[in-house]
Parts: C-alpha cells; structure tokens; sequence
C-alpha cells in the first residue's frame, strides 16, 4: 500500500514497499525531473522498513482525530482506492474526503469537493501522483447535496464532461438550488424564526454572501435506493438511501471490498448535523436515526468517512451515535419540566461539543445549528409522546413536557 503526501512547494512520497530501510535517515533527498523530492514515513516518521507499509496518515491514532488526516496528498485505503483530502477554506471542518476508485475505465470519484482553486490544485496534484489527470474521470458519484461535496464536480463538469450522479431524494433541493436568487434567505430562517430565534434569523441573513447558482448544475442521474453501479468487471458499489443529514443522503457500499463511502452519514469523532438543507424534511432525526438502524443491519466494514480518518468499523461508530442520539434525548427533555420553551431557549439550556461548551460560547453559525439540532430532537420526542407542540399565533413553536 502506497501513500502519497505533496505540498505547495515540493512532492513528499509516503513509501510502502520496503525501499527505505528501517532505522535509516528519516529524510533522504533525491532529484527526479529537476525536482527536489523528500522521502519520509507517513506523519513525518522514518519510512516503514521491509515488510512494513507505511500507514496513511488518515488512520486512528494519536488526537481527537487522527494524524494529519487533512494533509493533502493521495493514500490509499483499500486495493484500488485512494482518499483525497481537499481544503475547506473558513470553514471549521478544515478538509472533505474524495475518493478515487480505479477501475478498468479511468476514475470514479466518491463526491467531488467544493469549487473553490485551492480545491482544484490540489486535486490536480493528487491525482498527478498517482499517474492520472482531470481527464480520467469519468463520473462523480456525490452522496448528497451540500457545496463541499457537490460544486467541484459541477464545475469540472464543464471542462471535462464529467457525468455527476446523485441520490433521487435531492431531487427537490437540487432543482431549488438551481434556480436560488443571488439574496435569497437561506433555508434555516423560516425554521430559526418557528424555533423563537429571530435573532439568530437576521445574524444569518446578515452575514449570507451572494449565492452562486451557476456550480449548483442539474446532475446527469439520479440515484434509486438498491441501484448497483458497476465500475468494470471487478467493482460494483451498491446505492444505500440514508436520509437524515439531508433527505436524499446516500452512502455507497463495496461488500467486494469490505468498505463503506459514508459521505457525512457517519463521521468517526462528530455528530453529523440534521436537516441543514434547502428543503430540509419534517422531522430529520428520524429518518437519520432509522437509516442508521439500517446500516447496522449490514455486514461491518471499514468506514470512509467525507470529513476525518478511516475507521476500521461502521457498526461500532454507528452504535456510538446511536448512543449519543438516545442520550440527547433525555437532556433535551429535561429543561422542559417546568414550562413549556422554544426549540432556542432548550438549545440555549444544554451543552455543546465534546467540550460541553456553554450555548453563548458558540459563534452565530453554530448557534443556528444547535438550534436546529435540538428542535431536531424536539421533533422525535414530540412524535414519540414525550413531549407536546404548542404554536402560537406568530408561529413561534413551544414544546411542553
């Protein structure tokens, strides 16, 4: 297995095969094409010595997330498949995983980033170090409908005639981003202001830059639940409906290959959100919580997340978010003991993050996705039971217990 990392100003070959003998020099320069080339083990370490294969950098290991798992290069994960990461400029997830799958016809990429040129270049450089070009690919398979995962592949599209599928459930999302005007509110508004945050309503319209339809192109198909894609002879990826972090989610699934694209369906070290979407559905957590029921139904395999490492188990993350899901529930109740509240005074209420971070400490965007998040939970518990809806005549939504 061979990985390969690459920076700005120089290549850097993460080596596999037993080239570099253990306990030499961690460093050893040699010059191919007038270029300087370092070679060294994977995170900086020395190269792995015979028999050994260097590990990608994306693996568990030291930190919340693993080693470096958003340097950019190109590693490779399983026979024939190789993780991407490419950059998210201002945004706090730092990087999206694509993958590349050779087969006997070019590449298949697993979702194609965000359109921006930090994006592309490093695409470019990727693919470059694994002997292929733009030109090579032939589709993008994208597993839902949000701009770090779809707008590179629209744009490349227009260069390359790359075909673009994505699942049939964002359908409805994919034509209103199409036609979406320069100023319009963003899709949370209606849904802050029912969940009594007008506040964090006109702090979002505030800061909304001008939205660019022209990379929010129609796909070439549209994914059914079931469908098998067949790359060549050798490799076929199973189309899996999985709604909930938006409602035409869809993961893809090599039972050949023991793995799983998971797009943001599952992501090893943090909950996904839930219904962040142009037209996002009622009730959101329950089909999140269901589609991951469905998955645990299906035979464990290594998790290739859109954002973090590769993990060596789905039904073990799976598990774990379906704990956390339960356990939020029961704080979500709590705080309505006494009175009936808005899904923002229940948000303002709980703790957030792994850091259990006070609401008023989260900046206005985040504020707006746990504001969300929790009317999310409101929701199921609402259909539940547990808990009753109240609306009043402003349309602001109380939930009482």
């Amino acid at each position: 297995m061979v990985a390969y990392d690459f920076h700005v100003d120089k290549l850097t070959l993460v080596v596999g095969d037993g080239l570099i003998k253990a306990g030499s020099a961690s460093r050893g320069n040699s010059t191919e094409g007038g270029s300087s080339i370092d070679v060294i083990g994977a995170s900086g370490l020395p190269a792995a010595g015979p028999g050994q294969p260097a590990p990608d950098p994306g693996e568990p290991g030291p930190g919340p997330a693993g080693p470096d798992w958003e340097r950019p290069g190109a590693y490779e994960v399983a026979a024939g498949i190789f993780r991407i990461p490419l950059p998210l400029p201002t945004d706090g997830l730092r990087a999206v995983n694509v993958y590349a799958v050779v087969s006997e016809h070019g590449l298949a990429l697993i979702d194609g980033g965000w359109a921006v040129a930090e994006a592309e270049t490093q695409l470019r450089a990727a693919l470059d170090l694994i002997g292929f070009g733009l030109e090579h690919i032939t589709d993008f398979f994208v597993t839902h409908a949000h701009r770090d995962h779809y707008t590179l592949a629209a744009q490349l599209r227009r260069s390359w005639n790359t075909r673009i599928s994505i699942g049939a459930g964002e359908r409805a999302s994919m034509h209103q981003l199409a036609v979406r005007t320069e100023y319009a509110d963003p899709s949370s508004v209606p849904l802050l202001v029912r969940a009594g945050a007008g506040g964090l309503a006109d702090a979002l319209r505030a800061a909304e830059t001008p939205f660019d339809r022209s990379v929010w192109s129609l796909p070439d198909a549209w994914l059914e639940d079931g469908e098998i894609l067949r790359l060549d002879d050798r490799r076929t990826l199973t189309v899996l409906h999985t709604p909930g972090h938006t409602r035409g989610h869809i993961v893809f699934v090599d039972g050949e290959h023991g793995v799983v694209f998971a797009g943001d369906h599952v992501l090893p070290h943090i909950t996904p959100s839930v219904g962040y979407e142009e037209v996002p559905p009622p009730s959101p957590l329950a089909g999140y919580l269901t589609s991951l029921a469905l998955l645990r139904q299906l035979p464990d395999a290594r998790l290739l997340p859109a954002h973090g490492p590769v993990a060596p188990s789905v039904h073990q993350r799976v598990d774990e978010l379906l704990d956390h899901h339960a356990r939020r529930l029961e704080l979500t109740v709590r705080p309505l003991a006494r009175n009936a509240l808005t899904g923002y005074e229940v948000a303002r209420a709980l703790r957030w993050t792994r850091r259990e971070r006070a609401f008023d400490e989260l900046d206005p965007f985040n504020q707006a996705l746990a504001t969300l998040e929790t009317v999310a939970h409101l929701e199921v518990l609402a259909e539940r039971g547990r808990v009753t809806r109240l609306d009043d005549a402003s349309g602001v939504r109380r939930y009482r217990a």
